[in-house]
C-alpha cells in the first residue's frame, strides 16, 4: 500500500518495522510525562517525539541562556529568553504534527502535582535535579501506579559507555540518587531491607564528576540568581546527558509496550 507523503505512517515507518504493527500503534497512542526538559530531559523529549509518541507533556519553569549550548537541545542562536517548554513545543511540531504538546512552563511541586496529573499518562520520564520534587514525583508515581524512570546525575562524567540502567535502591556512586533514597525511606515510607528492591529504575552513572577548574567563571554579583546553573556547577557535556536522555526514553518505550502487552 503507498503511503500517503508527510503522514504519520511515512513519518514513522520506520518505528513500525522495528515493533511491528501493534508496537508502533501503541507508542502512538501513549501519553508521556517529562518533568525537566534541560540537559537531560530534552534528549528524551526529542527520543520519544521521533520515536512516534502520541501526546507529551513537558513540565519545566527555566528558559534558555547562552550557557546551555554545550548540552541542551533548545540553546542556540536567537532562542536565549525563551521557554525551554515552548521550543520543544515548537520542534515537535516540525517532527511529528499529530503529537499533541502540553508545555507546562511551571516548577513541579507538591503543591501543583495534582493539576499536572490531570492527564492519564502511560509513563513518566523524571529528569528534575532538584531533591524534594525529584522524591515527590517518585511517590506519586507509586501511588498512581504509573511507571516511571529517573535520571542520576550527568554534570562532571566524561564517559558515556559508563551510564547504565539499575533499581533506584541499587545506584552507586551518585550523592543526588543517594539523598533521594535516603529521603524516600525516611519520608514516603519506601523499602528500608537492603534485599528489596524499589521497582524504580535509574538511568546513571558511577563514574565519579571531574571537579571544575578554580576561577574558571568571575564571581556571582550579590543579588543575582543561581538557579538556572549558568555561572556555576560542573562542566557538562551533551554526549553524557543525551545518552542518558536516550536510555530513559528507551525505558519509558519499552514500559508502555510491556504494559500494552500485559492488557
Amino acid at each position: 500500500m503507498e503511503l500517503e507523503i508527510g503522514s504519520f505512517e511515512h513519518r514513522f515507518s520506520g518505528i513500525q518495522r522495528l515493533y511491528g504493527k501493534a508496537g508502533a500503534e501503541a507508542v502512538r497512542k501513549a501519553h508521556v510525562l517529562v518533568v525537566g526538559v534541560g540537559g537531560v530531559g530534552c534528549w528524551a523529549v526529542e527520543a520519544l517525539a521521533r520515536t512516534g509518541i502520541g501526546q507529551l507533556t513537558l513540565v519545566d519553569w527555566d528558559d534558555v541562556c547562552f550557557s546551555n549550548s554545550n548540552r541542551q537541545l533548545q540553546a542556540m542562536t536567537g532562542m536565549a529568553g525563551k521557554a525551554k517548554v515552548d521550543i520543544l513545543k515548537e520542534r515537535i511540531a516540525l517532527i511529528n504534527p499529530e503529537c499533541q504538546v502540553h508545555a507546562v512552563r511551571d516548577f513541579y511541586t507538591k503543591d501543583n502535582a495534582d493539576d499536572i496529573f490531570t492527564h492519564d499518562f502511560d509513563y513518566v520520564v523524571d529528569a528534575i535535579d532538584s531533591l524534594s520534587p525529584k522524591c515527590h514525583l517518585i511517590a506519586e508515581c507509586r501511588k498512581r501506579k504509573i511507571g516511571l524512570v529517573v535520571s542520576g546525575s550527568a554534570g562532571g562524567r566524561l564517559d558515556p559507555s559508563r551510564i547504565e540502567v539499575e533499581d533506584l535502591s541499587r545506584t552507586k556512586y551518585d550523592p543526588l540518587l543517594a539523598r533521594v533514597r535516603k529521603k524516600l525511606r525516611n519520608e514516603y515510607g519506601f523499602t528500608r531491607y537492603e534485599k528489596k528492591k524499589f521497582k524504580v529504575e535509574a538511568v546513571y552513572t558511577q563514574e565519579l564528576p571531574v571537579l571544575p577548574e578554580a576561577c574558571e567563571v568571575g564571581e556571582v554579583e550579590e543579588g543575582e540568581s543561581r538557579n538556572l546553573d549558568c555561572r556555576s556547577g560542573y562542566g557538562t557535556a551533551t554526549f553524557i546527558t543525551g545518552v542518558i536522555g536516550f536510555m530513559m526514553s528507551e525505558r519509558a518505550v519499552a514500559g508502555i509496550l510491556k504494559k500494552t502487552k500485559e492488557k
